[in-house]
């Protein structure tokens, strides 16, 4: 049996509206493509944190997260520090997976206006 490693991958998007409707699609959206890009299952996810920014608040991100059959995971959701001038409209999320890969190959995904909080990320997406 391969050794495996607990390692986070991290993501974030923006949305356009604090709507229950936008929160949801971009949850989904950005949950997706970190599933995509890390050939994820749910059974080796051992945990979620999301959190939004202050402008949010019309869903929970975990919502979303059930939704797509993320029925045992342990989710949270937080809000982010208030700094004046952050990005605004972002939701974020740390995944804690149980994986054999080395952490340099997990895939980070930054997707519309949150590609400018990590651009040496996002560039791998």
């Amino acid at each position: 049996m391969s050794q495996v490693y607990l390692r986070g991958l991290r993501g974030a998007i923006t949305i356009e509206e604090n709507s229950k409707k936008a929160i949801q699609q971009g949850t989904r959206e950005l949950l997706l493509e970190l599933v995509d890009a890390n050939d994820l299952v749910t059974e080796d996810i051992a945990s979620v944190f999301f959190s939004v920014t202050p402008d949010l608040n019309a869903d929970f991100p975990a919502y979303t997260a059930r939704e797509l059959g993320w029925l045992g995971v342990p989710l949270m959701c937080f809000r982010e520090i208030d700094v004046p001038g952050a990005l605004p409209m972002c939701i974020r999320v740390l995944i804690h997976v149980n994986t054999g890969k080395a952490q340099d190959e997990m895939v980070h995904v930054y997707l519309g206006g949150a590609t400018s909080l990590r651009p040496d990320l996002s560039s791998r997406t």
